[in-house]
C-alpha cells in the first residue's frame, strides 16, 4: 500500500509542477472579475467542480454549479469555468457555447491544448495529466481512468482560489455550513 500511495503522490506533484503558471494565474484574475461564477463538469469532473463551486463560496464568491435546480441564467459579467479533461465532453461544449451566446466568457480546464473548444474560450488551463482516454502524450500513471486528471484538477483550482482570495479565515468560516 505504502508504494502505491507515494506513486499517487509523485505522480501528481509532477503534473502540477508542469502547469502552465500564467494560465493559471489567468484563471484567477478572471474568477476575480466575475461578476457571478458558473462551474460545469460530468462524472468525477463534475464532482471536483461542486468541490470548487464550495470554496468559491466561502471565499465570498457568487457562484452555481450548472445542471442544478437553483442554477440561474447566465449572462454577460459572468464566466463559466468548464472542466473537461478531453475538452469534447458533450454536454460542457454546449453548455460553453449556450455561456458565449449568453455574453459570458468561458475557462476550459482540460487536459487537451487542441480541443475544438479551445477555439471558442476565452483561456485555457492546460492540465498535463492522463485521462480514461490515455492519449500517446499522456502521462504513464498506475492509477485507473481519470484519476490523475481529477485529482490534479481539485489541488490545482484550490491552488487558483487561494490566489483569487481577498477574505480572511474567519469570513470565510463565517460562510461555512452551520447546519451540520
Amino acid at each position: 500500500m505504502r508504494k502505491i500511495i507515494d506513486e499517487v503522490s509523485k505522480e501528481i506533484t509532477q503534473v502540477l509542477q508542469r502547469v502552465d503558471e500564467r494560465q493559471a494565474v489567468q484563471l484567477s484574475e478572471q474568477i476575480r472579475s466575475s461578476k457571478r461564477i458558473f462551474i460545469s463538469g460530468e462524472g468525477r469532473s463534475g464532482l471536483m467542480g461542486k468541490a470548487i463551486a464550495m470554496r468559491l463560496m466561502h471565499g465570498g464568491f457568487e457562484v452555481y454549479v450548472t445542471g442544478e435546480t437553483i442554477t440561474p441564467s447566465i449572462s454577460e459579467g459572468d464566466l463559466l469555468i468548464a472542466i473537461s479533461g478531453s475538452g469534447s465532453t458533450g454536454s460542457i461544449v454546449q453548455f460553453s457555447k449556450k455561456a458565449k451566446e449568453a455574453g459570458a466568457k468561458v475557462f476550459l480546464v482540460t487536459t487537451n491544448p487542441d480541443a475544438e473548444l479551445t477555439k471558442i474560450t476565452d483561456g485555457v488551463l492546460i492540465i498535463p495529466a492522463a485521462t480514461k482516454k490515455r492519449r500517446a502524450e499522456e502521462p504513464k500513471t498506475i492509477q485507473p481512468l481519470g484519476n490523475q486528471f481529477d485529482q490534479s484538477v481539485h489541488l490545482l483550482l484550490d491552488a487558483v482560489i487561494i490566489h483569487a482570495l481577498d477574505d480572511s479565515y474567519e469570513k470565510m468560516t463565517e460562510r461555512h455550513a452551520n447546519m451540520e
